[in-house]
C-alpha cells in the first residue's frame, strides 16, 4: 500500500484535525436517548434568525444556479453598516474559511505566526498546513487578578520578529470568554512592524456590553495590515449555512481574496446573512437571553465551589478539578453534550454554551448529580 505522508505538503504530517462538538443525533443513536440538549458548540439557543430563515427560504426554488460570486447584496448591506467600500470585505464560510484565507496568502515555510495559548483551535490547524511554525505566547495564569486565562498581549509581542507574517487575536476569545481591552490592544498595533498582519477575530462581539471594548472596524483606516473578521454563526444563529465575513484595506482584501474558493458562500447562506443583519429585536432578545444564561451558570457555579473564567461571549468555561473528559461522558449519558477542552491544554475544565433557562438548569443539575457520583 502507498504511504501517501512522504509526499504531503509540509506540515500536513503534524496536523490534528479539527474534532467540532458532538451532534444531537449522533448521540441519541448510540444512547438510544431523547431530548438531548447541545451546549457544546456556542450556538444561539433562540435558534436562527427569523427574517433570515424566510430570505433563505425564498432562494430554495433558485438552487439550480450558482449563488453570486460577488456577494453583491451582502456586501452592499455590510458597507452600509460599516461604512466600508465593497473591496473591503470578502465573504467566507464562515469566518474560520476567511481566517483560512490569510493563512494561505501569508504564511509559508520559513514564516511564522504568533497567537496565544487557550486560544481559538485552528489558528495552529491553519499555520501547520501552510508548513510555518507556530509561536504560541503564554496566556495569563489562572490567578492573574484582571484576566486570568486572558492573552498576555507583551508575550506575543516578544514572539514577533522578520519572521513573522501574522498574528492571531481572538477578542473575545474561545474557549476562555476573556477579552482584550482598547489600550492595551492598541498599543500592541500601534507597536508591530508594517509587515505583520493582524487576524483579530470577533466572532462573539455582538454579544459584548463591555464599554472598553475595541470594535476593529474602527482602526482599519489607521492600521492597513488588519483584517477584521466577523460571523453570522453566533447571535445570528446561521452556523448551519456557514457565513461569514473579512474587514480589511482594499489592498490586503485583493491578496486575501486570490485564494478564495469560486462560489465558497451559497445562495440560501447569502440571503439569511443580509436579511439577518437587520433582525434587531431577535438580536435583542439573543444578547438578553445570553446575559440572564451567563448569571445564572455563573452563580451556579460559584455555588458548587467551582471556579470559572469570567466570560463576555456565550459561554462559560468552568474548572471541575478532575478529568473533563470524563464529567463530559457522564454529562452524555444524560443527554448533555458539553464541550471537553483538553485539546486547548485545559484538561480539567468544560467549556458549556449559554442554552436557554431551562437548558441551563437542565445542565446545571446534571452536572450537581455528576460531580456528587
Amino acid at each position: 500500500m502507498t504511504d501517501f505522508s512522504t509526499c504531503t505538503a509540509p506540515g500536513i504530517n503534524r496536523l490534528n484535525p479539527y474534532v467540532p462538538g458532538k451532534p444531537i443525533d449522533e448521540l441519541e443513536r448510540e444512547l438510544g436517548l431523547s431530548e438531548t440538549i447541545k451546549l457544546a458548540s456556542n450556538e444561539n439557543p433562540l435558534g436562527p434568525s427569523p427574517l433570515g430563515v424566510e430570505a433563505a427560504a425564498r432562494t430554495i426554488a433558485g438552487v439550480n444556479q450558482y449563488p453570486d460570486d460577488s456577494g453583491y447584496r451582502l456586501k452592499a448591506r455590510l458597507g452600509e453598516k460599516y461604512g466600508l467600500q465593497p473591496q473591503q470585505l470578502l465573504l467566507g464560510a464562515g469566518s474560520s474559511d476567511v481566517i483560512d484565507m490569510v493563512a494561505r496568502t501569508f504564511l509559508s515555510p520559513g514564516s511564522n505566526a504568533v497567537f496565544s495559548r487557550y486560544s481559538f483551535a485552528m489558528y495552529p490547524i491553519y499555520t501547520t498546513a501552510a508548513g510555518a511554525e507556530c509561536r504560541v505566547a503564554a496566556a495569563y495564569p489562572p490567578d492573574h487578578e484582571s484576566m486570568p486565562y486572558g492573552h498576555d498581549l507583551r508575550a506575543m509581542a516578544k514572539l514577533v520578529d522578520e519572521d513573522t507574517r501574522v498574528v492571531f487575536i481572538a477578542n473575545p476569545n474561545n474557549p476562555t470568554g476573556t477579552w482584550l481591552r482598547v489600550g492595551e490592544l492598541q498599543r500592541f498595533m500601534q507597536d508591530l512592524p508594517e509587515h505583520v498582519v493582524v487576524v483579530l477575530d470577533e466572532a462573539y462581539t455582538e454579544y459584548v456590553a463591555e464599554e472598553d471594548f475595541p470594535d476593529g472596524v474602527d482602526w482599519l483606516a489607521t492600521f492597513p495590515n488588519l483584517v477584521v473578521t466577523r460571523t453570522f454563526s453566533k447571535i445570528y444563529g446561521l452556523a448551519g449555512l456557514r457565513i461569514g465575513y473579512g474587514m480589511a484595506s482594499a489592498a490586503l482584501i485583493d491578496l486575501i481574496g486570490r485564494v478564495r474558493h469560486p462560489f465558497n458562500v451559497n445562495a440560501p447562506a447569502l440571503a439569511a446573512a443580509e436579511a439577518a443583519l437587520d433582525d434587531e429585536e431577535f438580536l435583542q432578545q439573543s444578547r438578553e437571553v445570553n446575559a440572564a444564561g451567563l448569571v445564572q451558570l455563573g452563580s451556579a457555579f460559584t455555588a458548587m465551589n467551582l471556579a470559572w473564567i469570567p466570560s463576555i461571549g456565550n459561554f462559560l468555561t468552568v474548572h471541575l478539578g478532575r478529568s473533563g473528559a470524563q464529567v463530559y461522558q457522564r454529562l452524555l449519558e444524560k443527554g448533555i453534550i458539553v464541550r471537553p477542552v483538553a485539546n486547548y491544554d485545559l484538561p480539567e475544565h468544560i467549556r458549556v454554551t449559554v442554552g436557554t433557562q431551562v437548558e441551563n438548569q437542565r445542565f446545571i443539575k446534571a452536572l450537581q448529580e455528576v460531580l456528587a457520583a
